[in-house]
């Protein structure tokens, strides 16, 4: 937390200024009742008073002063904030390894799964596309803020054929710039999801670093186990992730990788990479907080006092 205005923070030194005053006070009158000739007549007849309940108005009243005083000093926090146009480009892998049953039920289905989440859980606003690929990019969404859109695009993605990152990389970090105002700048990134080794197309880690070049990290998801197979007209063959690809395309393009071997793992990721690429940290002032707070506990000082002593602390 920071403040605005943090000379009124000295303010804070008037509470236990205020609460060596009042114990001075108290043991002024305790010093006074013992000289009053009828205290314990006093005393029999009068209702006692719990301690607790006696200070408990002076406590809630130096609560409040400091609360106010720091109220005034405006205190700034941190928080995530919706990024404004922000574009974001779902780059997911549909080649045949893609139907491995190593991450249940496979990796295709669960891959779709939290791409739809991962939709479904932007704000309002953020312009999504979408680009499955295999041997090259075949499913093309270009971004737009019709989530029914992506998600059409995203159940539309079918595993055949081998893996061309690097081209898919291509043709996002194209959509990338799409659709902005001229002289205008959005901020995009790339969420990357793929299981396997590229076979085909142009160097993905030259695409990353272009990326970079363009403002756009390329953050990477690599999906699956080492147990990974597939079946294939020349037989089972194994496909396990390549997290080192996925690590050097994020690492060259400046985004994050993670690598996930179940479905609550990505969606964990998803959840993360969301908050991550569709929003951003701003300080805001929340003066109005503390000012409310203050004021409850200057009422409840002032309620308890009535009822304990009838009157004010």
């Amino acid at each position: 937390m920071t403040f605005a205005s943090p000379i009124f923070l000295l303010a804070l030194l008037a509470v236990p200024l205020a609460l060596l005053a009042y114990v001075l006070l108290r043991r002024r009158q305790r010093r006074y009742a013992v000289r009053f000739p009828a205290l314990e007549t006093l005393m029999a007849v009068m209702p006692k008073v719990p301690a607790w309940r006696r200070n408990l108005p002076v406590g809630l009243f130096l609560a409040a002063i400091a609360v106010l005083a720091i109220a005034l000093a405006r205190p700034e926090a941190e928080v995530d904030v919706p990024r404004e146009q922000a574009t974001i480009l779902l780059v997911t892998d549909s080649s045949r390894s893609m139907l491995a049953t190593d991450v249940e039920p496979s990796r295709l289905e669960v891959a779709r799964d939290a791409a739809r989440g991962f939709v479904d859980d932007l704000p309002d606003g953020v312009r999504i596309g979408v680009v499955g690929f295999s041997d090259t990019p075949h499913t093309i969404e270009a971004p737009s803020t019709d989530k029914d859109r992506a998600r059409d695009a995203i159940d539309g993605l079918d595993a055949d054929g081998g893996t061309g990152t690097g081209d898919a990389l291509n043709v996002a970090l194209g959509l990338a710039g799409e659709g902005v105002k001229p002289g205008g700048k959005s901020p995009s990134a790339i969420v990357l999801l793929s299981d396997g080794k590229q076979t085909v197309g142009r160097n993905s880690e030259e695409v990353a670093a272009a990326a970079k070049r363009a403002g756009v990290p390329i953050h990477t998801v690599a999906l699956g186990t080492s147990e990974g197979v597939v079946e294939t007209p020349a037989g089972v063959i194994a496909v396990p992730p390549d997290p080192e690809l996925m690590k050097a395309i994020a690492r060259a393009s400046g985004g994050r990788s993670f690598v996930a071997e179940e479905q609550d793992e990505l969606k964990a990721v998803y959840d993360q990479l969301g908050s991550r690429v569709a929003t951003r940290k701003e300080e805001r002032e929340i003066s109005a907080l503390f000012a409310a707070g203050g004021l409850i506990l200057l009422l409840g000082a002032a309620g308890f006092g009535l009822r304990s002593a009838g009157r004010l602390p």
